[in-house]
C-alpha cells in the first residue's frame, strides 16, 4: 500500500516525465512498477513545497533556476545509504596487499590517489584507509583518498564520523577497538584515520566533475550501478576509462558485472578479487 497522500496522484504521464528527469540528472532509474515507491519518497518534499500535485514539483525541478538545493533533497530522499565496514573485503585486500605495493614500486616519490566514487556514509573509504594503515602504507609514501557521493546528507554523515552498531557487522573486533571509540550509542572514528579521507558531494553524471576526479589509478564505484540503466553505466564507465591513467584499476560490486555493458576495461582476477583494469 502506498504511504503518500491520496490527494497526491502520480499518474502515468507525470511519472514518466518525472522519472526521466530524475534519471537524466542523477542516473537513478525507476521502473514503471515502482511508481508508488517514487511517490512515497517524494511526496513529503512536494507537500513541504506547498504543491498539490507532482506535476508542479516536476516543473520546479526542471525549470526553476534556484532548484539546485531542491535536487539535493531529492537525492537524499531517493538514495539508499545502507552499507557497512569491511564490505567485499577481497577487493580491499587486493588493493592493500597487491596494488599499492606494486604502484609504489613503479612510481617512487609519487602520490597515490584513490577515489571512492559512491561513498555513501563513508564506510567504504574508511575501510580502505584502515586496510592501508594496517599494512603500514601511509608511512611508506604519499596516499590521498577522496570520497564522494551524490547525496549531501550522506556526505554530511561521513564528515561527522559517527557510526551505529549496524555499520560494524562485518568489521573484525580488533579493528573496531583500534580505530573507534564509543560515544553514547554510536562509535566515533579516530581523527587521524578520518583525516586521511577528503569528503565531497559529486554527481557521477557531472562530466566536468568526473573528468577531474577520475584522473586517478584506483577507483572504487560499488553498489551504485545497480540503480543505473545500461546506457548510463556505459556513459559513466566511459568517462572513467577516458580519464584514468594506465595502469588503472576499477572496482565495482560483485553483483555489478560490466561485461554486457562495456568492454573498455579488461576483467582480471588479482589475489582472489575481480578488478577491471586499464592497461
Amino acid at each position: 500500500m502506498p504511504f503518500y497522500s491520496e490527494a497526491l496522484k502520480l499518474n502515468k504521464n507525470t511519472f514518466a516525465i518525472l522519472r526521466d528527469l530524475i534519471q537524466e540528472r542523477t542516473g537513478l532509474f525507476f521502473e514503471e512498477s515502482k511508481t508508488d515507491i517514487l511517490a512515497d519518497k517524494l511526496s513529503p518534499l512536494v507537500i513541504e513545497r506547498g504543491f498539490g500535485n507532482f506535476l508542479d514539483y516536476y516543473y520546479l525541478l526542471k525549470y526553476d533556476e534556484s532548484a539546485g538545493e531542491e535536487w539535493g533533497r531529492v537525492v537524499n530522499a531517493l538514495t539508499v545509504q545502507e552499507t557497512f565496514f569491511w564490505r567485499e573485503t577481497d577487493q580491499i585486500r587486493c588493493l592493500a596487499e597487491i596494488l599499492v605495493p606494486q604502484w609504489f614500486a613503479g612510481h617512487p616519490g609519487e602520490t597515490l590517489r584513490i577515489w571512492s566514487a559512491a561513498c555513501a556514509t563513508g564506510e567504504e573509504p574508511l575501510s580502505i584507509a584502515m586496510a592501508l594503515d594496517r599494512e603500514g602504507h601511509f608511512g611508506r609514501g604519499s596516499i590521498e583518498i577522496v570520497a564522494t557521493d551524490i547525496s549531501p546528507a550522506a556526505v554530511a554523515r561521513a564528515r561527522e564520523g559517527l557510526y551505529r552498531e549496524r555499520s560494524f557487522r562485518n568489521l573484525p573486533g580488533e579493528l573496531r577497538e583500534r580505530y573507534f571509540t564509543p560515544e553514547g550509542d554510536r562509535w566515533r572514528v579516530a581523527g587521524e584515520l578520518h583525516r586521511r579521507v577528503t569528503w565531497g558531494v559529486l554527481n557521477l553524471l557531472d562530466e566536468a566533475a568526473v573528468a577531474s576526479a577520475a584522473r586517478v589509478p584506483v577507483i572504487f564505484c560499488r553498489n551504485v550501478f545497480i540503480y543505473f540503466t545500461a546506457p548510463t553505466i556505459r556513459r559513466v564507465v566511459g568517462m572513467f576509462y577516458e580519464r584514468m591513467p594506465a595502469p588503472g584499476y576499477l572496482f565495482v560490486a560483485a553483483a555489478e558485472s560490466l561485461l554486457k555493458v562495456s568492454t573498455a576495461f579488461a576483467l582480471q582476477e588479482l589475489g582472489g578479487a575481480f578488478v577491471y583494469t586499464k592497461m
